[in-house]
């Protein structure tokens, strides 16, 4: 049970770009369908910002596989497990979410990883995989862009500038007049 828990726990800091705070008072209610997609709906986040978070199919899948094991029917949505492999209780603490982190990181090897961690990883996968800049600033709910660009370790590239893509496009619909 704890590890279904914990899968799901990940899942939602990795593809939903999610704080430790807000993953922590997710309710079931807030999962919902909005233009045909899954998203957490009306996030609270840091700054008082509110928000809807996108939840891809995969994340979604994690988190109904919990919710069916824990019999989460209302609430928040993630449960502390006793040592018997039973949910209980009414949520979670962000300090719960740190040693999921933690103990995936410990079993992976891996040293000093923290939530925020996945919220940059998440970040830098929607980046790599030609998300725009703003939508990426939209999904993680930063004020400023500029706090985006730290996070995905923006440069600008003048090996191969951006604005070189265009201009041949433009100059050939002007030859052709």
């Amino acid at each position: 049970m704890r590890s279904v828990r914990d899968v799901a726990t990940l899942s939602i800091l990795l593809g939903c770009g999610l704080r430790r705070a807000e993953l922590a008072s997710l309710r079931k209610e807030d999962i919902q369908v909005r233009q045909g997609h899954w998203a957490i709906v009306d996030l609270v986040s840091k700054g008082n910002r509110v928000r809807t978070v996108p939840m891809p199919i995969w994340v979604k899948g994690t988190v109904d596989r919990w919710m069916t094991s824990a019999a989460v029917t209302t609430g928040r949505v993630f449960r502390a497990v006793s040592r018997h492999g039973t949910s209980w209780g009414a949520g979670i603490s962000e300090n719960v979410v740190w040693y999921v982190v933690r103990n995936c990181a410990q079993s992976l090897e891996l040293d000093h990883l923290a939530p925020h961690e996945l919220m940059r990883t998440c970040a830098k996968l929607c980046h790599v995989n030609g998300g725009e800049l703003e939508q990426i600033q939209f999904l993680l709910g930063h004020a400023s862009v500029l706090t985006t660009e730290r996070y995905l370790g923006c440069k600008q590239n003048l090996e191969e500038p951006v604005n070189d893509r265009f201009g041949c496009l433009f100059l050939r619909s002007l030859d052709s007049r």
